[in-house]
């Protein structure tokens, strides 16, 4: 569609015309900022791989989602242990059992990017992952919610990744 309207030659009436006036400039605009963005994207990947390139390698995680994470975490130290990250990302678990019933809910606070983050990195292991599809599998077959795996799959992340950035990088 950016080919077509790119190539489009304003002709016809003065309505016509200022609409493939607009339409090719919009299309040369989208062309510009496709480019932007991967100058950008290639900026952000070299920078990660200079900083933990051991991050790349997981499923899951680009260049993007790698960046968000590293700002999360920020340094070594900065939570004490996987549950304080997991509670960063808001992706700790909260107790919302009533009576005889034991559940979670999900945690609606914490770093909001970082939390989307994780989750774009779920979706795409529940795509890509066949040991992930297996877990999703098993719990549903347990009478889990799609809700409640995710939310498990999302901690479960979190903690992965937690410990894969207090220990030192290694060679990529």
């Amino acid at each position: 569609m950016l080919t077509t309207a790119d190539r489009l030659r304003p002709a016809g009436e003065i309505h016509t015309r200022t609409a493939l006036t607009v339409l090719r400039a919009l299309a040369r605009r989208v062309r510009t900022l496709e480019t932007e963005a991967l100058a950008h994207e290639r900026t952000i990947r070299a920078i990660v791989r200079n900083w933990r390139p051991d991050l790349l390698n997981q499923r899951g995680i680009g260049p993007i989602n790698a960046a968000v994470v590293l700002t999360a975490w920020s340094h070594p130290g900065r939570c004490r242990d996987d549950a304080a990250f997991a509670m960063l990302a808001g992706v700790a678990p909260i107790p919302a059992s009533s009576g005889k019933t034991v559940r979670y809910r999900l945690n609606r606070s914490g770093d909001r990017q970082l939390n989307r983050t994780l989750h774009n990195i779920t979706l795409a292991r529940l795509r890509y992952d066949p040991d992930t599809r297996a877990y999703l599998d098993r719990r549903r077959a347990q009478g889990k919610t799609d809700r409640e795996i995710t939310r498990c799959l999302k901690r479960y992340i979190a903690r992965q990744l937690y410990r894969q950035l207090e220990s030192p990088p290694t060679a990529a």
